[in-house]
């Protein structure tokens, strides 16, 4: 059985940064997809960024340059570095973990990044 687990979300002041974490257990994680998703209160689950073994790393337009997606295998552990943080970018972000080529498997419970103005 999967298990995603996120942390590091909290408040912070627009322009400031902070590194989100997805511990994840129970598959040997070199070998999936991983990516990073937020949704804001009243809107749908966005796409922010993924590591995929076949076509390597992907951001979406709203947070490139600004966001760094990486992982440490040996960890098994997904990151999302977060700069220049803006109020749009106030969400519950999610983990997930993909098993085939496209599309993800299973999700982590969230974690709340609140940015102030």
């Amino acid at each position: 059985q999967v298990q995603l687990v996120e942390s590091g979300g909290g408040l912070v002041q627009a322009g400031g940064s902070l590194r989100l974490s997805c511990a994840a257990s129970g598959r040997t994680f070199s070998r999936y997809a991983m990516g990073w998703f937020r949704q804001a209160p009243g809107k749908g689950r966005d796409f922010v960024a993924a590591i995929r073994w076949t076509s390597g790393i992907d951001y979406s337009d709203s947070v490139k340059g600004r966001f760094t997606i990486s992982r440490d295998n040996a960890k098994n552990t997904l990151y999302l570095q977060m700069n220049s943080l803006k109020p749009e970018d106030t969400a519950v972000y999610y983990c997930a973990l993909g098993l085939g080529p496209q599309g993800y498997d299973y999700w982590g419970q969230g974690t709340q990044v609140t940015v102030s103005s």
